[in-house]
């Protein structure tokens, strides 16, 4: 409800407002929705934050089968993409930065996962088995998009889907720096080729003493999901959905540095 706050993950008003509406609009005809939309994304906030189950929500949010409808149709309408595309660009006008970044940073962080199932894999490197969450974010740290697949994925190809599709949302985009586990000749042509952008590898034995610079942002990018109960481990069954709950920390993240608390 409009100017209280039940719970400390609820929106203010004012986060509110460069949301509301989330669109698809009610469908004409038929009987009038009565559900409140606001109440909705609090209760996909609160679940996202505190880790509880769908069926745990508390009761002063609408019935927890309501607000799993309205996640599973934001999410197949593609309303989180178009929501985060539009909070990204007035985020890095907030901070005095252009609409589109011209350096972007690669990096992918492994996860455990549940007994739940789904597609996961081991990760032999860093010895977790699971899945892992590719990301790309600008210099400010801001998520770009991302990418979760079975933690056996190579980090090429991860990188690949990740890019895929990419370019004419951020057509500004020059240069992209990863570690040595995206770096190789062939997708730096391919890079090159298709998009456009320069690959700049930067080596372990580069920063092995201290995490600076560009390798900072992405390792604190990376590791904001995890304050998000939720996303601690991935408890998902589809990896859609457990790239949608990235997308909503990241969504989070943006509303809170547009309207400080």
């Amino acid at each position: 409800m409009a100017g209280s706050r039940r719970h400390g993950t609820d929106l203010s008003d004012a986060a509110w407002a460069p949301v509301a509406p989330p669109p698809p609009p009610a469908l004409p005809g038929g009987r009038r929705r009565t559900t409140d939309l606001r109440a909705v994304l609090d209760a996909i906030l609160h679940l996202l934050r505190t880790g509880c189950q769908w069926r745990l929500l508390p009761r002063d949010f609408p019935p927890w089968s309501t607000v799993h409808h309205y996640f599973r149709a934001w999410r197949n309408a593609g309303v989180r993409v178009r929501l985060h595309r539009a909070l990204h660009v007035r985020a890095r006008a907030a901070a005095g930065h252009a609409p589109c970044p011209t350096l972007v940073i690669m990096d992918g962080q492994s996860v455990k996962t549940t007994e739940r199932g789904g597609a996961r894999g081991f990760d032999g490197r860093k010895r977790v088995k699971g899945r892992k969450r590719h990301i790309l974010v600008g210099t400010l740290g801001l998520l770009i998009t991302s990418r979760v697949g079975p933690a056996n994925m190579p980090d090429r190809r991860a990188g690949g889907r990740l890019l895929a599709g990419l370019r004419p949302l951020f057509p500004a985009i020059r240069t992209m720096t990863a570690d040595a586990g995206h770096g190789s000749r062939g997708f730096a042509r391919e890079l090159e080729q298709t998009e456009g952008w320069r690959l700049v590898v930067v080596k372990r034995r580069e920063r092995a003493f201290r995490v600076v610079g560009l390798a900072r942002t992405v390792e604190r990018s990376s590791a904001r999901p995890g304050r998000s109960r939720r996303l601690s481990k991935d408890y998902e069954y589809r990896v859609q959905t457990a790239e949608t709950m990235v997308g909503i920390a990241a969504i989070r993240l943006m509303l809170n540095r547009l309207v400080p608390a």
